[in-house]
């Protein structure tokens, strides 16, 4: 996932074109493909052996167009680009004009981002169906049809968040917990790699794209929306039964807003509690996951829990 493209005063959400163009040609050198997500069901489920990858970009900033669209157009590489329709026009960001220009394009997703990018999950279920429906109405005004695939803001979603996404038809809709695609996880809880100036330097992306699913039947508790009386949260995984030394993973977590080594316990052969015993502190509660598999490659999985103050 990115946002800005060489607006280096914004670090937490700029990528600077140089690294931007060694991303690509790492994952061109390494003979991974791109997801079309005008295929993107087909693309997750079938021809497996493949290594894959789906580029998404938020927010529609300007930095955007003038720089990696360039580049994506003259190589022809799919992405999905997520707009909030408020922002639509203003300043520094693109205009619905460059947008349909992009939409034309066979490996292009204009997504759907909400209309205003507000921190809808901390509102009622009336303010944000509207705004979602806000939002719907002008894509089909200026696109002439929805899309699939909508973006949480900020990653943020709830029970309710994803119930009310669900009701209005859309498919799929990302988050901004790390991790990797597969069937197996919920279309309403699709994790993405947030990529910035911190997280974008080539080593680490060369991790990233070294990762595998980290296949799970269920995690609970369900609703991510935390309330200071659920806090800390009770966690547990529940994973499948194929997964190769699933007892030598580790958890990391940042409760207390200290990253830390998580205390885990199995209760079954593959159901794992996770023990916070701080609670999360700030806007966000993370938890990561992961274990080496024989391949030498990383599987990850990645939960973030919204930290309401009520």
């Amino acid at each position: 996932m990115y946002h800005r493209f060489d607006e280096n005063k914004y670090p937490s959400t700029n990528i600077r074109m140089n690294e931007f163009l060694k991303h690509i040609k790492m994952i061109e050198d390494k003979n991974i493909s791109f997801i079309n997500p005008k295929n993107f069901e087909d693309e997750l489920k079938n021809n497996k052996s493949q290594r894959k990858v789906l580029l998404t970009i938020d927010d529609g900033f300007l930095s955007f167009y003038k720089n990696a669209w360039p580049v994506l157009k003259q190589k022809e590489i799919p992405f999905i680009l997520f707009v909030s329709t408020r922002e639509v026009g203003a300043y520094n960001y693109m205009t619905w004009d460059q947008i349909r220009e992009i939409s034309k394009e066979k490996f292009v997703e204009i997504g759907n981002h909400s209309h205003t990018h507000e921190y809808l999950v901390d509102e009622n279920s009336d303010l944000i169906r509207k705004d979602i429906e806000k939002s719907i109405s002008i894509f089909k005004k200026e696109l002439g049809t929805n899309s699939d695939f909508f973006s949480y803001p900020f990653g943020e979603y709830s029970v309710e968040f994803k119930n009310i996404i669900k009701s209005l038809n859309f498919k799929y809709a990302f988050g901004q917990h790390s991790g990797v695609m597969d069937e197996t996880k919920d279309f309403y809880e699709l994790p993405r790699y947030p990529i910035n100036e911190k997280y974008g330097e080539i080593k680490r992306f060369n991790s990233l794209i070294r990762t595998l699913p980290f296949k799970y039947k269920n995690i609970l508790p369900e609703e991510k929306y935390l309330l200071q009386s659920k806090n800390p949260p009770d966690v547990k995984i529940e994973f499948y039964q194929d997964i190769n030394d699933l007892k030598s993973l580790n958890c990391y977590s940042n409760e207390g807003n200290k990253w830390r080594q998580s205390n885990i316990s199995f209760l079954s052969e593959t159901l794992l509690s996770i023990n916070i015993k701080e609670k999360f502190i700030g806007e966000r509660g993370r938890i990561n996951c992961s274990l080496r598999d024989p391949s030498g490659y990383w599987r990850w999985l990645g939960i973030q829990f919204v930290v309401s103050d009520k």
